[in-house]
């Protein structure tokens, strides 16, 4: 299953990582407000975005996961698929007061609140970072592995997670000492957005809400879409030819996205062509010299954390010099983004691909405004 090997892939190279997006907070970017921007089939864009030189920073308008309703409706105890690690179960679902949501990019947490359930949160993952969440208590640590004392501490009566975060049989275990634990399917990719508003409504017992935000992020997505082929080359030869890259200096980590990854989702999306797919990567490999070299992408994407983590373009230049060969690196063509949002499929999913299509397309417009 696609989104099981994906979510093992994070797993594995989580554990190299210390601290991936805990610092996510810190170097967010200062939000600008959907009203302060014109809409993206609108805006002045570059006449030639392979000719660009120059990084640039995308920012997302309006971090708000706006509830698609008030006190939802619910229907308990709801009887629900968990996909744990052995295969699907059945779990009963009796009780929603007190909920800890976590994975590996916040999209649970911000799929139950957009359902309207945010008040029943009351423990997060360290990438869930959207506001209203600041006061609730993080329970994943570096390498986001979960601390189990932690969550019992926090009393809750449903723990919603997808297996990203572990160790999994820890979480199974949760259930030993009395707390309901439901595994959800989480894809990294547009669909799989619109598939966890239905699983997560469910255990909810709220389908309405489900449908109704299913509804929202298939409609934002396809509006959003629409005005990027609009503003992106039409010539295949006139694309940027984009890659991903996750980056952690102080650990010493650089990983190339391919395929399958969510990264493969946001380029396709931006109207780039995806090297990693083009060369037929998959899943997350460490970058070599002559992985990069042979990629030659017109334009890198990195989370903003990691990009700080090396020292930004020169520091990067400076380490790794087979990047300074490409024509991104050429170029110092690099879109960063918050770590805690560039892949956070979810609620957010159109906004997320409108902050980088600006940051691409429109840099020196992309920022704040003042």
């Amino acid at each position: 299953m696609r989104s099981v090997r994906m979510l093992a892939l994070l797993a594995v190279s989580a554990l190299l990582v210390s601290g991936c997006a805990a610092s996510s907070a810190a170097s967010d970017t200062a939000a600008v407000t959907v009203a302060d921007r014109a809409p993206l089939d609108q805006i002045e864009v570059l006449d030639d975005p392979r000719a660009y030189v120059g990084e640039s920073t995308a920012v997302m308008a309006d971090a708000v996961v706006e509830p698609v309703m008030s006190d939802p409706a619910q229907s308990l105890p709801a009887t629900v698929v968990s996909h744990d690690r052995g295969g699907d179960v059945e779990v009963e679902v009796v009780d929603t007061s007190r909920v800890v949501a976590m994975d590996m990019a916040g999209s649970i947490a911000a799929t139950v609140w957009g359902l309207g359930f945010g008040d029943t949160l009351v423990g997060v993952d360290q990438t869930t970072t959207f506001p209203g969440t600041e006061h609730l208590p993080v329970v994943t640590g570096s390498g986001h592995t979960v601390n189990a004392e932690a969550v019992i501490d926090l009393r809750p009566t449903l723990v919603i997670t997808d297996g990203g975060i572990g160790p999994r049989d820890v979480v199974e275990q949760l259930r030993d000492v009395g707390i309901t634990v439901v595994f959800v399917e989480n894809e990294p990719s547009f669909e799989g957005a619109v598939h966890l508003a239905h699983e997560v409504a469910a255990v909810f017992g709220a389908p309405e809400a489900g449908d109704l935000l299913a509804e929202r992020v298939s409609t934002d997505l396809a509006v959003t879409l629409a005005q990027i082929e609009a503003i992106a080359p039409a010539e295949p030869g006139d694309r940027l030819r984009m890659l991903f890259l996750y980056l952690r200096g102080t650990a010493g980590v650089y990983y190339l996205f391919g395929e399958e990854s969510g990264a493969d989702e946001l380029i396709e999306g931006l109207g780039g062509i995806d090297v990693a797919g083009e060369l037929g990567w998959d899943g997350m490999k460490p970058m070599t010299d002559e992985a990069m070299i042979a990629a030659d992408p017109d334009l890198i994407l990195v989370m903003s954390h990691g990009f700080t983590s090396v020292g930004g373009v020169d520091g990067l230049l400076e380490d790794k010099p087979a990047i300074a060969l490409t024509t991104a690196g050429e170029h110092r063509r690099f879109v960063d983004m918050n770590d805690g949002q560039v892949l956070s499929f979810g609620p957010r999913s159109a906004l997320v691909l409108d902050a980088l299509a600006r940051a691409i397309y429109a840099p020196e417009s992309s920022g704040p405004t003042s």
